[in-house]
C-alpha cells in the first residue's frame, strides 16, 4: 500500500518542518486523545486520494479526541474571544502521501459554534457538525459530552471521562505517532490538499479512561471499535501556528 519510494518523513515529537507564514493561529487546550488499533485496509477507502494509511508496527488507528479549541485567528491578528473559541470532538485517522508527509484526516468533527462550523463546510469543505458540547474539569478528572445538532445523523453522542495521570517523561514511539503530527490531509474540491502546523513539543500525562460511550466512531463510518481504547493520553495544551497549503484547503484542528 504505497503510492511511491519516496520514504514517508521521521516521527519526531519536535516540528519536521518549517512553516514561514502564518495561515491561522489558536490553541488546543485540555485533550484527551483516545485511540483504538484497526487493520491499514479497513480504514483506506476513506482517505483522500493521494494518500495511503499510516502505520506503526503495522497497524494504522483511529483516533477519538475531545478538546477546548481557544482563541482561532486568521494570519496574525489576535484570536477571537467568542466565536473562536469551543469545544470540540474530532474522529480521526492517521495519513500519508506520495511526498513522505505524515498528517491526519477527519472523518468528522463536533463543534458548539454553529457559524464556525458552517463557515468551515461551506468554504473548506471540512466535515464539521454542529454539537451541543460541554468540557467539565473537576481536580484530577475531565469529562466531555456532546450531542449532534446538524447535520445528521442528528443526536449522535459522545461521554467521555478521563482521570489525568502522571506527566510522561519520556513518550513512547506509539505516542509520538499518535500526537506528534505535522499537517492535514484533506481534499479541495477533489484535489489533494496538504496543510502543514507547528507548535511546541506535547506535554503528555497518562490518561485513564472511566468512561466512553460514544457513537461519532461509527457515524464517521468506521466499524465500532472492539474493546477499550490501547491508548489514553491527556494533555493540558500547545499554542498552534497553521502555515498556508499549497492550494486552498480546510480549517485545522488537532
Amino acid at each position: 500500500m504505497s503510492l511511491s519510494p519516496t520514504p514517508a518523513e521521521p516521527i519526531t515529537p519536535d516540528p519536521v518542518r518549517e512553516v514561514p507564514d502564518t495561515l491561522l493561529t489558536q490553541s488546543w487546550l485540555d485533550l484527551s486523545f483516545l485511540h483504538w488499533a484497526t487493520d491499514p485496509a479497513d480504514v483506506a477507502p476513506l482517505l483522500p486520494a493521494g494518500t495511503v494509511p499510516d502505520t506503526h508496527d503495522g497497524l494504522t488507528y483511529v483516533g477519538l479526541v475531545a478538546f477546548r479549541m481557544h482563541r482561532v485567528g486568521w494570519f496574525r491578528v489576535p484570536g477571537i474571544p467568542y466565536l473562536g473559541t469551543f469545544p470540540e470532538t474530532n474522529v480521526r485517522l492517521y495519513s500519508v502521501d506520495r511526498h513522505g508527509r505524515r498528517g491526519v484526516v477527519f472523518r468528522s468533527l463536533e463543534a458548539s459554534r454553529l457559524l464556525p462550523v458552517a463557515v468551515a463546510r461551506s468554504a473548506f469543505r471540512m466535515p464539521y457538525m454542529w454539537a451541543r458540547m460541554a468540557i467539565h474539569r473537576d481536580a484530577d478528572t475531565i469529562s466531555y459530552t456532546s450531542s449532534r445538532r446538524w447535520p445528521g445523523p442528528r443526536g449522535a453522542r459522545c461521554r467521555i471521562g478521563v482521570r489525568i495521570g502522571e506527566r510522561i517523561e519520556e513518550p513512547t514511539a506509539l505516542e509520538h505517532f499518535l500526537t506528534a503530527r505535522w499537517g492535514m490531509h484533506n481534499a479541495f474540491f477533489g484535489r489533494p490538499v496538504y496543510l502543514p502546523n507547528t507548535h511546541p513539543r506535547w506535554p503528555l500525562h497518562r490518561g485513564e479512561l472511566l468512561h466512553c460511550e460514544d457513537e461519532l466512531v461509527t457515524a464517521a463510518g468506521l466499524p465500532s471499535p472492539a474493546g477499550p481504547p490501547v491508548s489514553v493520553l491527556y494533555s493540558p495544551g500547545v499554542p498552534v501556528r497553521f502555515g498556508r497549503p499549497a492550494r486552498p484547503g480546510g480549517l485545522p484542528t488537532p
